[in-house]
């Protein structure tokens, strides 16, 4: 089964904390183990300085790769988060940030992923992560 991007908001609106919808998260692209969301610029999730906060960017890498995992495996599955390292390149302000999760390897339990955050209108990088995650069922 291919993913739609519809269904990838429906995975989104169902399976993410209230907290999760409220960063606004949608999603733009998806491919064989890849998906593009956008996460809109919001003076509410700026820390102080003006700068998106560097939680809302995890945030956000860690809902990308549960999107691009399940188009790798064609179908949303229950699967939590084993292990997240994220790199921090440049402040991001004023502007909406693409964030690109690649799946690398999709085991039966194990998936990994690549994850790169871009502020919209620049190819300069604003974060880096990777993603280990458990597939539940």
């Amino acid at each position: 089964m291919t993913l739609t991007t519809a269904d990838a908001d429906k995975i989104l609106s169902v399976n993410f904390a209230p907290w999760v919808l409220e960063l606004g998260l949608s999603v733009e692209e998806l491919g064989d183990g890849r998906a593009l969301l956008r996460l809109p610029w919001s003076d509410r999730l700026a820390r102080e300085g003006g700068s998106l906060s560097g939680q809302a960017l995890m945030a956000a890498a860690d809902t990308a790769t549960v999107i691009a995992v399940s188009a790798a495996r064609g179908a949303y599955g229950p699967m939590t988060t084993v292990q997240q390292s994220t790199t921090f390149q440049r402040a991001v302000t004023d502007a909406d940030v693409l964030i690109e999760a690649v799946v690398t390897k999709l085991g039966r339990r194990m998936a990994f992923a690549d994850i790169t955050m871009t502020a919209e209108g620049t190819e300069e990088i604003a974060a880096r992560a990777s993603t280990v995650y458990a597939l539940l069922g």
